[in-house]
């Protein structure tokens, strides 16, 4: 309905403008997805989206991926600035990107080698693994985690 996504329960009911959410958007990213509604009630969840039929599950991960944006930084280029806000130039997988970041525990060390990036309007960029940053990169980036 007017682009938003509809949701059709077995009883009839309709919820106009629903939207998806993962539970773990980083650490499961296939794991369970849930749908609300515009007051971020719960009305429908999936353990896992390849339990949906294929039509339903195609627009549930074009929605997922609009909403859960997340480039992964492939190169540090430069991190410039004693004390916060700290100027950040990468590369990541969608081009190259100038940011900010306010505070030091907006650098994350996360479970298997990922690190999380957040800047200072709430944009977050992923480093899948540390250690297969290229040498200079993570020379520039280990004094901040």
């Amino acid at each position: 309905a007017q682009g938003r996504l509809v949701l059709t329960l077995p009883d009839g009911t309709r919820h106009v403008g629903v939207e998806p959410v993962r539970a773990f958007p980083i650490s499961d990213p296939r794991g369970p997805v849930s749908l609300l509604d515009a007051d971020g009630r719960e009305l429908f969840t999936t353990a896992r989206l390849e339990e949906l039929p294929m039509p339903l599950r195609s627009v549930i991960e074009r929605e997922l991926s609009q909403r859960h944006f997340l480039p992964v930084i492939t190169e540090v280029i430069g991190l410039t600035g004693q004390v916060e806000p700290i100027a950040c130039e990468v590369q990541t997988d969608h081009g190259p990107v100038r940011f900010r970041i306010k505070a030091e525990e907006d650098v994350r060390r996360l479970p298997g080698g990922r690190v999380l990036i957040t800047d200072e309007h709430g944009v977050r960029y992923l480093i899948p693994n540390i250690d297969k940053l290229d040498s200079a990169s993570r020379r520039r980036l280990v004094r901040y985690l």
